[in-house]
């Protein structure tokens, strides 16, 4: 670890750098791509006037960025499986059921309660949003509710599942770096987990009786249902997922499965050139009506590269910050000054917090605060359960409300609605650090560590 910069510079760095993400993204409106190469710029050439060389920078950097390969490669198989499972009929046959089933009252909740499932049973928010959750947002298009509020919704179920499941990769790294057992920390999580998800239950039930389909939209909504042909082939790649997740299989692998099984539905009737451009491009539908097109023109591994381009960006300014020793030069002296179980608790979720904003990804977001606090949790004689719990409650959750995070970013290329407008409704990353802040000055819930 390098240590060029002072503390104090290191602050004045990480607000400049604040500043310049809100002022590009909220103020200007621009896409996070151009801030953060603004950002990546300005720390390179601060650590260089402060005696870090050019090759330590760029190492930093390079190291940031190994972190996303994984991530990266599962957006490029989730675009092919969306463009696949589109051209099939999969997720028009489960817009076309959803629609059918569900009432525009119960909508909400529903697509809540059942993200959730898919997602405790999955263990992953991307695949679940990139399958019942591209249909859910379809069906909640047609009955005329506020897209920001739908995908907001579907957003605070997968991220329950993917918090709550034993087989999320973050809940199994926040375990590990808190050293506690995997379902000893799931029972943990629940003290805070499952009140947040009541109250965005609660909420979602509010909303959804205050909606009123007016007459127009109903008419819209029934002549886009004529064009929607239900197919029983849309069973096989459904239940694969679920197989898949039984056993255990990991994301990528799941997704290649998958992919391999819709291929061979569409090869059945299109040609092996139709096949790779709908691997990259995506599904275009024939129809020309702009409701069907925004639904179903969906997929395609290009479609995910600006995600790529802003994921990438993120992860080498998040080399940068912790390579280099910016954030440790922040965080560490105030780690050592905390002598409450309170205080603890609350440094440890700012922490989790600003890293998703300065990192932008959510496992650095979760590894550094368990990291910076881990001593601390001991010295006021918190459980490492407490430990564990709160960094999921922060680094976790966050990074779906960051634009250039990694989670964020995609949930925004997957739903086709922007952070800033779905990062208001997403009820459960919003309480999750909040039930964790009631528990520190209530004391419910908190362990204390065995002496």
């Amino acid at each position: 670890m390098v240590h060029k910069l002072s503390g104090r510079l290191s602050f004045v760095l990480l607000i400049a750098i604040i500043v310049i993400l809100a002022t590009g993204i909220i103020s200007f409106g621009l896409s996070p791509i151009a801030p953060l190469l603004v950002a990546i710029g300005l720390i390179m050439i601060v650590a260089r006037l402060c005696g870090v060389s050019w090759l330590t920078s760029q190492a930093a950097l390079i190291k940031g960025l190994e972190s996303g390969i994984a991530p990266i490669f599962l957006f490029l198989l989730i675009g092919a499986m969306i463009a696949l499972w589109s051209s099939t009929g999969v997720i028009p046959t489960m817009i076309w059921a959803g629609f059918k089933i569900l009432n525009p009252t119960w909508f909400l909740p529903t697509a809540l309660m059942t993200m959730a499932v898919v997602g405790t049973v999955i263990g992953s928010a991307f695949t679940t949003l990139s399958t019942v959750g591209v249909a859910f947002m379809g069906i909640g298009t047609l009955m005329g509710l506020n897209p920001a509020l739908v995908a907001g919704t579907l957003l605070s179920g997968a991220i329950f599942g993917d918090k709550s499941s034993p087989l999320s990769d973050s809940t199994n790294l926040a375990s590990a770096i808190s050293e506690t057992d995997l379902f000893a920390h799931i029972k943990n999580l629940m003290w805070t987990t499952l009140p947040a998800l009541i109250l965005t239950l609660l909420l979602a039930v509010g909303f959804g009786l205050g909606h009123e389909t007016h007459q127009d939209i109903s008419q819209q909504s029934s002549a886009m249902m004529a064009v929607l042909q239900p197919t029983w082939w849309a069973i096989v790649p459904i239940f694969v997922l679920i197989v898949t997740a039984f056993l255990k299989i990991p994301a990528v692998a799941a997704l290649t499965i998958n992919i391999f099984v819709s291929s061979i539905a569409f090869l059945a009737d299109h040609s092996v050139q139709s096949w790779s451009v709908l691997l990259v491009d995506g599904f275009k539908t024939t129809s020309t009506d702009p409701t069907l097109t925004a639904l179903l023109n969906r997929g395609g591994m290009a479609s995910m590269m600006s995600t790529v381009m802003i994921i990438l960006l993120a992860l080498a300014m998040g080399g940068l910050l912790n390579g280099l020793g910016i954030l440790k030069a922040v965080m560490a002296p105030v780690a050592k000054h905390l002598k409450s179980s309170r205080s603890v608790i609350l440094a440890t979720l700012a922490t989790g917090i600003a890293a998703n904003f300065l990192v932008g990804e959510q496992y650095l977001a979760t590894i550094l605060p368990g990291q910076l606090f881990k001593d601390s949790f001991k010295r006021v004689n918190l459980s490492p359960l407490a430990l564990g719990r709160t960094i999921e409650d922060s680094g976790t959750v966050m990074n779906y409300l960051v634009p250039w995070g990694v989670a964020g970013a995609f949930a925004a290329q997957t739903l086709h609605v922007s952070v800033i407008d779905f990062a208001p409704f997403t009820f459960f990353a919003i309480l999750s650090p909040v039930m964790s802040v009631v528990t520190a000055f209530t004391g419910i819930g908190l362990k204390q560590r065995k002496q």
